[in-house]
């Protein structure tokens, strides 16, 4: 399981990308910004970046049971979490079954239940290597995979177009009783539907007047202009969102 380590001091900030990316894909150009006064822990999920892929399928489960090893690797014993689509449901899971585990959460891009996510994410299941050819997914994959062929990246497709296929989700109880403070993040043309996002701040104690109850520890960020696979792509924007949350 590869992973990088960058900068130094505070609560280290664990970050997990999306599916079909890797560090430098999702967080490349974040994380001078990032890494600024706090160590930050990087980490290429299973079949993707530097790390191999293994006979099992892919699910938040197992990607939450790499990462907790990974931390127990490193004798961490607290992290904030920042993860983005995949990686935000596995961010959400930590949050959630490992709360002695996290002090903040960034959760990005992702339901907490099927309902939230648009009808048109099926097609994701159906993903060749023949519709990605050419983007910066497919390089990459190609120059750092240990088994860079487009039979090894169509497996990783296939894996990803079955991730968590009939999963539930998180009852609105398991939200509620989160412990950490949570940033919601979500494009306003994403894969997930801002009603679902502002569900999401409401069940974390969002959406009420500040100005006479106060600003709760959980927030929702929607960035303009934003799809799913450009969600982090305003840098100077969504680096001023999450330190600010992580720093406050």
């Amino acid at each position: 399981m590869y992973y990088e380590l960058h900068g130094s001091g505070g609560t280290p900030l664990l970050l997990l990308h999306g599916g079909l990316f890797n560090i430098d894909l999702q967080f490349g150009p974040l994380l001078p910004g990032l890494s600024e006064g706090r160590r930050v822990i990087a980490t290429d999920f299973q079949g993707h970046g530097y790390t191999n892929d293994i006979d099992r399928p892919l699910g938040t489960a197992d990607l939450t049971s790499d990462v907790v090893g990974l931390l127990q690797t490193l004798d961490v014993p607290q992290v904030d979490v920042f993860g983005f689509s995949v990686g935000g449901a596995v961010a959400l899971k930590l949050a959630v079954e490992h709360p002695e585990l996290i002090r903040k959460a960034v959760i990005s891009s992702v339901s907490f239940r099927p309902e939230g996510d648009r009808p048109e994410n099926s097609a994701v299941g159906e993903m060749k290597v023949e519709m990605i050819a050419g983007t910066p997914m497919e390089s990459d994959y190609l120059a750092k995979s240990p088994h860079p062929d487009l039979d090894h990246l169509q497996t990783l497709l296939t894996k990803l177009g079955d991730y968590d296929r009939g999963a539930d989700g998180w009852s609105d109880d398991a939200i509620r009783a989160i412990a950490a403070p949570t940033l919601l993040t979500v494009g306003d043309c994403d894969a997930v539907t801002l009603e679902h996002a502002v569900r999401f701040l409401q069940l974390r104690g969002g959406d009420v007047n500040g100005d006479f109850v106060g600003v709760p520890t959980s927030q929702l960020a929607v960035f303009p202009g934003t799809t799913h696979f450009n969600g982090l792509a305003r840098t100077t924007l969504v680096l001023d969102t999450i330190t600010t949350f992580l720093d406050g």
